[in-house]
């Protein structure tokens, strides 16, 4: 049997940005004609997985269609919810329709991952589609590249051919991190694989309500053009709750399978930032580069409402201090140890480090040491031109 891959497809993205009326989606960001739910639905085109099953709501109907006709996909099922009830009403209701049998193999996928050797993700599918029962949950922890406070962690142990689930972390600080990877901790990537009549049995058991009130949402559905249309009234009775504090936390049949492959949920700037700096020559171009007194920038993508630019600064270069009123930026320090002035503070920033800029904000870059440095820098707002500079000091003699 074929696995049924279900893509939950609501997320708003407000994390992204500070500015939420320009906010978007990210799972729809166009970072250079690719995009978060693009890149997911190219891997679900394996001949191990039958048509998708998404579930979104209403705002992003035209933008799913969109990607759906540019992939070609012909065959799909659409779920809207009437409102956000977090993810545990989500992922049942999305099942719960009639083209799926109890027996169906299932994973669930979010939009918005970016996920490199695929073929090391569904080899694992495959192997362990083979212990799924009426019960079990499989769940996808991806090994830690380095200590972070922005996602959950479990542990596990093996037992016979499978590892089970021992304890989940809530997305701890920086310190419990880094204990938590010495103990062989994965991170959570909210990735699962199971059958129908597991998520049924699940809910039966440890969500009742939850479960009676989806199914009659299900049940009075309305269907048209690929699309259900979930009855409102009933669905609004669900109580917000995630699928992890909903299910995971409470069944004692969690098992894991672990992967290293590159991954990344791209919930910040920082992991945005990072992902452009692997693929930078891919971007880069003679006409996007600019001399400056202290070295150059790089402009590697300009999207809407944000720009990605490297920053190179030669030994000795200063930039200027200056302020902006239309756009607040990311750093994040790939090459070198920048001295960093922001307001009234100084300190240095180490490789991989980052920091945050808000509108307004007087800053400044410097390099007082012999190794260049560079940073990713990401610029949003809604003016990002060279124009939106105010300068209060400048070595170079650029102060009017």
């Amino acid at each position: 049997m074929k696995i049924r891959p279900v893509i939950l497809c609501g997320g708003s993205g407000t994390r992204l940005w500070s500015d939420k009326k320009h906010h978007q989606p990210k799972q729809f960001i166009d970072f250079g004609n690719w995009t978060l739910f693009g890149k997911t639905l190219d891997r679900i085109k394996n001949s191990i997985f039958d048509y998708p099953i998404i579930s979104t709501n209403k705002k992003y109907i035209s933008a799913i269609k969109k990607h759906l006709r540019l992939k070609g996909f012909k065959k799909y099922k659409i779920i809207l919810e009437p409102a956000k009830r977090n993810t545990a009403p989500a992922i049942l209701s999305s099942v719960l329709i009639k083209e799926i049998p109890e027996n169906q193999a299932l994973i669930f996928l979010t939009s918005d991952h970016l996920i490199k050797k695929t073929n090391q993700f569904n080899k694992s599918i495959k192997q362990n589609q083979k212990y799924l029962t009426d019960k079990n949950i499989f769940i996808f922890g991806i090994k830690p590249s380095y200590p972070s406070s922005e996602f959950g962690y479990f542990l596990s142990k093996r037992f016979n051919n499978k590892k089970k689930v021992t304890k989940f972390i809530e997305k701890p600080n920086l310190e419990k991190a880094k204990k938590i990877i010495k103990q062989n901790a994965y991170w959570n990537s909210g990735m699962f694989l199971l059958t129908k009549k597991s998520i049924i049995n699940n809910f039966k058991k440890f969500q009742n309500k939850v479960f009676n009130h989806c199914l009659r949402a299900v049940n009075k559905s309305k269907f048209k053009n690929n699309i259900y249309h979930l009855n409102k009234n009933d669905f609004l009775k669900c109580k917000p709750i995630s699928f992890d504090y909903a299910i995971l936390e409470k069944s004692k049949d969690i098992n894991a399978i672990n992967l290293n492959i590159p991954w990344s949920d791209l919930g910040s700037w920082k992991e945005i930032c990072k992902v452009f700096d692997k693929l930078k020559t891919k971007y880069q171009r003679k006409k996007n580069i600019f001399y400056r007194p202290w070295g150059k920038y790089t402009n590697l993508y300009n999207g809407k409402n944000f720009l990605i630019k490297e920053l190179y600064v030669k030994t000795k270069g200063v930039l200027s201090l200056q302020k902006h009123f239309h756009r607040s930026e990311h750093w994040v320090v790939t090459q070198g140890t920048p001295k960093i002035t922001l307001n009234k503070k100084k300190f240095v920033l180490k490789p991989n480090e980052t920091i945050f800029i808000p509108v307004r904000s007087i800053h400044r870059i410097e390099n007082p040491y012999k190794k260049p440095v560079k940073i990713i820098e990401a610029q949003l707002g809604s003016i990002l031109k060279e124009t939106d500079i105010v300068r209060y000091q400048d070595i170079y003699g650029r102060v009017k």
